[in-house]
């Protein structure tokens, strides 16, 4: 062993030595699994080659080597509480591999294992030893491994023999699976031991201490489970996955006892340590917030470099979970101040020469992570002062836990995690209630009824039916006459089954193996056309295309007449009309994407995007909403490349080629060795399988008409090309027209005259609030006017000019503040007189009568009257005789009418 040898030379010897006897080097496959809904993250180098070990794919080696990306973080793989805590614990972690698709078995993984760990990286072999699977659950003992293990020298004592849980390896709940074997490494029994400590013996390789570190994993892939808890099948050919642990191998080849203590993380220490201005080694409590860090920064960057968002649901939350996790560690540190994108960046510089994906999407792993912590820090203190008092809470009752309810509270409101509450509650004593806070999480998502991560169980049909086939289906629509195209039926499927035949009316889904039909992919979405026999026997409209599998198209046919029968030859139409209008919209769509990075900033990517006849929708990675300038600007620079009419071009190219000519690839995709590039414009070249117009002037005219935030950090721009550009502006146009006849002026003007009316209606708001003013205070100087007649309080005031509505509202705010009374106002106008009376609920109830008073008063004035019990007015009448009949009015209040 040498420490001179860095973690990238162990990883460099790794894949070099496979590749010499054999292997195809296959770069690391993204984090988010693209294969397999069942996953959260790529946890493992075989997830790649999934369907190759199930049988479903094809690929031209039967070896391969890599270097895998991989994330335990969230479900069944939560370790994010000894991350930072053990030597050995890691939320993200490289998995070197070799693998063997139906070529060798055990005799030469195990010989090549040996071989590589003793010899290139020269680990002493007496401080190694192996396990192998005992036989559990019906599967024999695996015999065979153990004297390929005795052949390499290891004796029978350091061979040891473990049961179902240590050494049968799956992947999942489903999928390949089968016996394994494993490579462990005594690091000393100077270590401590639980078992010792206990007065028992220490179990060795299968213990749960430090003293042997496991460090290479051989799967013996002999089988598949299919569905949850189901029974294991042979798979088709035995095949071989192995997984070494890049952090754990190089603490080996280092000599050191913690993978934290390895060159892959001691540049990241020094970062948190000189940010903090602690020193590494002095403090153990600083130095596992120093770990977190470090391990917390590499997830990070791989995640968001892979197209993972921090959010609340699914893999972004599990990544918002890591990312808090090292903030709150940071400012346990001292780290008032946003530091996370630094140590990401210094992660970067690190890792990119082994993952080129992390250069190229620096500025918006760097952007994301800048955009979350601030975010999170606007929520902290907060968040901590709320704990501290519930914490003063708990401990004023002497109990022992922070309520679910306080969990939950601070997970929706300050954006906590429950870990995070958790830490931050055990820090100080306390522990969290947590069945309480997952019953309140449940009743949330029910509530919401949330359908997971949107990834779907693809079903076997599709994957078998691609196998049965042999060749995938060909696609004419990039040719010239790429409208119509002949086929010949090779399948169809109805309810989920394959049939021969299917007779109109029937609805059928039809596999050719030549279509011009584009099948969704790529958010441009499927064609629609006709389907017909030779002569027209059967014949129908096909309704949408789609990929069931990557390599099939599936056309959604709706039988109109004949039968339709497998081997059937068929010409098949695409609406031309409704093509040529998604060639427009998928063309803009890449201007779009290469304009927003001209104007917003490099670190603008695509996050997802629709591409329809009718409209255009595209979702793209930025952290505030942009200004009406830079939208026009946007707008401006499409439209200029649209006018500049250049012609459009595709080539097809290696994936290394087309990076290197500056093609934008997109988050999430998968691509093979070869792509398509197209070039709309020279300012835009972007890796796409879709069909585009053949001159950027074919596009029209490009219209923005909706651009707003979809989740953090995510927003969404919908717009429209060509003539549905043109019919929007013109409805627009309309719309002001309209708006300019309604205020009277012409549409130039109407800006003018929207501005004069507001800053009238302004004015009247603020005459209309003195009024009420006035109004408020009259209505206080008329209060000091009550008197109270026989038992009732009574206010008569004047008001002119006389207003009845006017009167009524006066009316109610004095009857509102009397409680209990009467209120008469009066007044003239224009040469009539005015009298309302109003009586509160009480005194109606009693007997007195509103109507009954304004009569008396009508009767003496000559004018006329009437009205409710609780309100009544009197109008016509003599002012000159008002004053008069209003007093005897008063006086009779509570007293007998005269009859």
């Amino acid at each position: 062993m040498s420490k001179s040898r860095t973690a990238a030379q162990v990883r460099e010897a790794f894949l070099r030595y496979f590749e010499q006897r054999g292997h195809t080097r296959v770069p690391s496959s993204s984090l988010v699994p693209s294969n397999d809904p069942t996953l959260l993250f790529t946890n493992a180098g075989m997830v790649q080659f999934k369907d190759v070990f199930t049988g479903r794919e094809k690929r031209d080696y039967v070896r391969a080597t890599s270097s895998q990306k991989c994330v335990r973080a969230g479900g069944k793989h939560n370790d994010l509480d000894n991350v930072g805590f053990t030597a050995r614990h890691h939320t993200f972690f490289e998995m070197l591999g070799n693998f063997s698709f139906g070529d060798y078995f055990k005799a030469d993984a195990v010989a090549f294992a040996w071989d590589f760990v003793t010899r290139e990286l020269a680990i002493p072999a007496d401080r190694l030893a192996a396990t192998v699977f005992a036989g559990d659950k019906g599967i024999p003992w695996d015999e065979e491994a153990f004297g390929l293990w005795r052949k390499q020298g290891l004796p029978e004592a350091r061979i040891q023999r473990l049961g179902y849980r240590d050494n049968f390896w799956a992947m999942g709940d489903t999928g390949p699976c089968g016996p394994c074997s494993e490579i462990h490494f005594h690091q000393g029994d100077d270590l401590p031991c639980a078992e010792e400590a206990a007065g028992r013996r220490c179990l060795g390789v299968a213990c749960e201490c430090d003293r042997w570190l496991e460090i290479w994993n051989l799967v013996f892939m002999q089988f598949e489970r299919r569905q949850k808890d189901g029974p294991l099948a042979p798979l088709p050919r035995p095949s071989i996955d192995t997984g070494a642990g890049l952090e754990r191998v190089a603490a080996v080849v280092q000599g050191l006892r913690s993978s934290y203590d390895t060159d892959l993380f001691t540049p990241l220490l020094e970062r948190a340590a000189q940010l903090s201005g602690k020193r590494y080694g002095h403090d153990a409590a600083d130095d596992a917030s120093m770990r977190v860090i470090a391990d917390h920064s590499r997830a990070t960057a791989f995640l968001i470099s892979d197209g993972v968002q921090p959010s609340n649901e699914g893999r972004g939350y599990v990544l918002r979970r890591i990312m808090r996790r090292a903030i709150r560690h940071g400012a346990r540190l001292g780290l008032d101040e946003p530091f996370l994108e630094q140590t990401v960046d210094r992660v970067i510089e690190l890792m990119a020469p082994a993952f080129g994906e992390l250069r190229e999407n620096r500025s918006f792993v760097l952007s994301a992570t800048r955009h979350e912590e601030e975010s999170f820090r606007r929520t902290l203190d907060r968040g901590l002062r709320l704990i501290d008092e519930e914490i003063a809470k708990v401990r004023a009752a002497h109990g022992k836990q922070l309520p679910g309810e306080v969990v939950f509270f601070l997970h929706g409101t300050h954006g906590f995690p429950w870990d995070l509450t958790q830490l931050i509650a055990r820090e100080r004593g306390l522990d969290i209630d947590l069945p309480g806070y997952e019953r309140l999480m449940e009743t949330e998502r029910e509530k919401a009824s949330f359908g997971g991560s949107g990834d779907r169980a693809i079903a076997d049909l599709w994957p078998q039916l691609r196998e049965r086939l042999g060749k995938d289906t060909e696609f004419l629509g990039y040719q010239a006459a790429g409208n119509v195209g002949d086929g010949r039926v090779v399948a169809l499927v109805s309810g989920g089954r394959e049939v021969q035949q299917a007779t109109a009316p029937a609805k059928v889904e039809v596999v050719t193996d030549r279509t011009p039909f584009y099948g969704e992919s790529g958010g441009q979405v499927g064609d629609t056309g006709r389907l017909e026999t030779a002569g027209g026997a059967a014949r129908g409209a096909v309704l949408d295309a789609q990929r069931p599998v990557s390599s099939l198209v599936s056309h959604q046919v709706q039988l109109e007449a004949g039968t339709l029968q497998v081997g059937d030859a068929v010409q098949l139409s695409v609406d031309a009309e409704r093509r040529n209008s998604i060639r427009r919209n998928h063309s803009a769509t890449h201007l779009l994407h290469r304009a927003l990075k001209v104007v917003l900033g490099d670190h603008v990517k695509q996050a997802g995007s629709v591409v329809a006849p009718d409209y255009l929708r595209f979702d793209y990675a930025h952290f505030q909403a942009p200004t009406s300038a830079e939208l026009e600007r946007v707008e401006d620079l499409v439209n200029g490349w649209i006018r500049d009419n250049a012609d459009a071009s595709t080539r097809v190219m290696a994936l290394d080629e087309a990076k290197a000519a500056g093609a934008v690839a997109l988050f999430g995709e998968k691509y093979g060795d070869r792509v398509r590039v197209v070039s709309v414009h020279p300012e835009s070249i972007e890796l796409c399988g879709g069909t585009h117009v053949r001159r950027s002037g074919d596009i029209g005219l490009f219209k923005i008409t909706g651009e707003s935030s979809i989740a953090s950090g995510v927003r969404r721009i919908v717009a429209l090309t060509g003539s549905g550009a043109l019919a929007w502006v013109r409805d627009l146009e309309h719309e002001v027209r309209r708006a300019a006849e309604v205020l009277r002026t012409s549409p130039k003007e109407l800006v003018k005259r929207v501005e004069a009316t507001q800053k009238r209606l302004k004015e009247l708001e603020r005459e209309v609030e003195t009024v009420q003013l006035k109004a408020s205070s009259d209505a206080g100087d008329a209060l000091a006017q009550v008197r109270e007649v026989n038992g009732i309080k009574v206010l008569a005031t004047r008001v002119d000019p006389a207003d009845a509505k006017r009167y009524r509202g006066l009316a109610d705010q004095y009857r509102d503040r009397l409680k209990s009374g009467v209120v008469v106002v009066w007044g003239e106008k224009d040469g009539k007189g005015l009298v309302l009376v109003a009586a509160t609920k009480d005194l109606v109830a009693k007997g007195l009568s509103a109507g009954d008073l304004v009569r008396e008063v009508a009767r003496e004035t000559g004018g006329a009257g009437g009205g409710k019990a609780d309100l009544a007015q009197a109008g016509g009448a003599d002012p000159s005789l008002l004053a008069a009949a209003v007093e005897h009015l008063v006086a009779r209040v509570g007293a007998p009418l005269p009859g």
